[in-house]
């Protein structure tokens, strides 16, 4: 069976732009890959919990910020392992060079019974969307073309 995740999308406007706010996952795996390694946070869905309480914690969990909605629902995607990512968009500002997360443990190297604690992200940034859609991970970029025409249709954006 398929895992399913859920997260959030946080986008702030600058310069009469829109900027979104990614992670990269963190260790050694990850340390030496940039271009499609990044994501917006999300994680597992616990039982009982509902996708949008999930997306709100592990978005906490993995910048240190908790999010204030309105939330904004940008469906979902499926990842090309499988893994299906419930999405929903958020307003705000984070610094990101103050952003913690939580930490994890990995098998490094594979297969040898060593673990290791690593951040779940080991650093977050702001992209412009051009710079978003290079570094995301391929099927989240639909994410922010759904940001982008929910915000077009919108009547603040039209302001």
């Amino acid at each position: 069976m398929a895992k399913e995740s859920a997260g959030l999308l946080m986008f702030r406007r600058r310069g009469g732009r829109l900027e979104f706010l990614l992670g990269h996952p963190g260790g050694p795996f990850w340390s030496h890959r940039d271009a499609g390694a990044w994501t917006i946070p999300k994680g597992g869905i616990a039982p009982g919990e509902s996708p949008l309480d999930t997306a709100i914690r592990e978005f906490r969990e993995e910048t240190g910020t908790e999010p204030t909605g309105p939330f904004l629902p940008l469906g979902t995607i499926t990842q090309r392992g499988g893994k299906t990512v419930r999405a929903w968009a958020v307003e705000g500002d984070l610094d990101p060079a103050s952003a913690t997360s939580i930490s994890t443990t990995v098998e490094w190297p594979p297969k040898s019974g060593r673990r290791l604690d690593v951040p779940e992200l080991d650093r977050v940034a702001f992209f412009d969307y051009d710079a978003a859609t290079r570094a995301i991970n391929v099927a989240q970029v639909a994410l922010l073309d759904r940001l982008r025409a929910a915000l077009t249709e919108s009547p603040r954006s039209r302001s």
